[in-house]
Formats: C-alpha cells, structure tokens, sequence
C-alpha cells in the first residue's frame, strides 16, 4: 500500500487517543473475482461497529482465503500472524488500566514480537529465499500490481491507493463483495481522526485532565508535562538499553502514568471526548459509516460461514 501524502508525527501519535494505531494490507479487485456464498442481508438498524474478537476473526478469514489462493497460484503460505486483544491496546494516547500496565508496560513484548515476525515468519523467509524472478512472481500474486492501482482521496486531504488484484484483494472481495465501496468507505471512516484529533487537544476539558494528571506524575516523581512527552523522553531512555531492562523500566513508568490516569480520570475524559468528536464528525460521512459498517458485518458474517465449512 502507497500513501500519497504525508503526516506530521505529532498529529499522527495524537491521533491514537483511545485505541493503538495500525496498518494492514488493502486491496480490492475486479468484478471478475465475485463473492462466494448468498448476500448477506443487513438491516439499518442492525449497524454497529464490530468488537475487537470479531475484527480478529475476519483478519483469521482473510489469511485462510489467502492461503488458499497462493496454494492455487503454486506458492506456499502460512496464515497469521494476527494481533491479540491485548496487543491492540498498546500504543495509546494514555491507559488507565493499572493490571494492564503491571502485565504488559507499554507492550514492548508485543513490538518484540511483531519485530520477529517481520524478520522471521515463514511468509518472510519464503518469498526472500526465492530466486528473484519467482519472488517477483509471488510478491504479483500475492499484492498485485502498483500499476494498476485503485485510489481515495482522505477527507482531510492526500490520497491512498492500493493494487486492484492479487490474492489479498481477493479475499476481501469474498468477505465484503464490492472492494471498491470498501476501499473508500474503509478509508474515509479511519482517517477522520485526523480532522477532530487537533480539537481534542484543545478541548479545555482535556487540557484540565493532563494538567491533573502532570501534577499527580510530578508527585509520583515522574515530571511529565504531557503522555506525548512522557512517549518522547521513554523511546528516549531506554533507546540504549536491553530488552529486560527496558521492560522493567517500562512497566513500572507505564503503572504510574495509568494510577495517575485513573486517579485524575485522563483516561476516562480522554474516551468520552473521542466518543463526542467522532459522533459529531460522522454526521458529515453517515453514508460512508453506514457503508463501513454493513460490509464489516457482511464480512463477519462470511468469515463464520468459512471457519465453519
């Protein structure tokens, strides 16, 4: 996937207020490639966001439909890996969850671990090892092709584009039928954090929390102005040292930022004012939403019908 724009880093951390940031690989394709299966009927009134198992099992949906595609292209593939409900919550704007900090810090196990995955899981170590014109050939049938490419243009500007073929993109053509809409309305619906983020850092509401919550740190003997100084001066001091000692330092940092989040209710205001921006900033794309939303359960819908046949 190509982004044709950039973004600041500051706005980009902001952006992950309440939920931990992430990317995965997009695709669409063309009307070639139908769905498998009966359309699946879904009602207005039955729109909802889906929780965090039932996006993990459309991502378990998508690696088993690709695993079937590149086995029929001649290639080998393995499925996963896909995040945990826990890894999903690192990388927020601040946790107030105590138990979550004593167990995990700031996730760096989970970053340990992503990190392996890239260097080492067998959908690496596969294609790498190829001779090139055949990794060539499995990188084609797996992404597609960048010269053929479907793109979006992002509420708060730039554009996003992706391949239209390749096994990824079709395997989320059998989950949520037409890729295109999906694409857009995918797109459309995560970006817009970065129209109402900047409001939420100037919220007063806000501003009041962290300057509590700054207080309760400097007592605590951790003088952070902000969680993004606190995210800045971290990466900071244990950039030089090792992982056991970084993660001891992590978790005892990461359970005084949640006690002090918990005790001048950051966390809490923090959600609440997500909640309040992103409502009032999808009225403007409730078709968009709408759409989201039903090709979401669409697709939840068929990643059962498979795990089940």
């Amino acid at each position: 996937m190509r982004r044709k724009f950039s973004i600041s880093v500051a706005v980009a951390a902001a952006a992950c207020i309440t939920a931990g940031c992430g990317a995965g690989t997009d695709g669409t394709t063309n009307s070639a490639e139908q769905p498998r299966g009966d359309t699946v009927a879904i009602s207005d009134s039955a729109l909802r966001d889906l929780t965090v198992p039932e996006e993990m099992e459309i991502e378990y949906a998508e690696y088993a439909l690709v695993k079937e595609c590149m086995e029929n292209k001649g290639f080998k593939y393995w499925t996963g890996p896909v995040a945990s409900v826990d890894a999903r919550r690192a990388g927020r704007y601040v946790n107030d969850d105590v138990a979550w900090a004593k167990k995990y810090g700031y996730g760096r196990a989970f970053d340990e671990a992503a990190e392996k995955d890239r260097r080492e899981h067998p959908n690496v170590r596969f294609p790498n090892a190829l001779p090139r014109k055949d990794r060539i050939r499995y990188n084609t049938a797996l992404n597609g092709d960048y010269d053929d490419v479907l793109r979006v243009d992002l509420p708060a500007g730039g554009t996003i584009e992706t391949p239209r073929q390749g096994c990824w993109a079709g395997a989320r053509t059998r989950l949520y039928g037409d890729l295109e809409a999906w694409f857009k309305a995918k797109k459309t619906v995560t970006s817009l954090t970065l129209l109402y983020v900047p409001d939420i850092l100037a919220d007063e509401r806000l501003k009041r929390a962290v300057s509590a919550w700054s207080h309760c740190m400097g007592e605590a003997g951790r003088p952070f102005s902000s969680p993004d100084k606190l995210r800045e001066k971290r990466l900071a001091l244990t950039a030089e040292m090792n992982s056991r000692d970084a993660r001891e330092f992590e978790v005892e940092l990461a359970v005084t930022e949640a006690t002090c989040a918990a005790k001048t209710s950051l966390g809490k205001i923090s959600r609440d004012l997500e909640r309040e921006y992103l409502s009032t900033t999808l009225k403007k794309y409730g078709k968009e939403n709408a759409a989201y939303q039903r090709m979401r359960l669409t697709a939840l819908s068929r990643a059962r019908d498979l795990k089940n046949q």
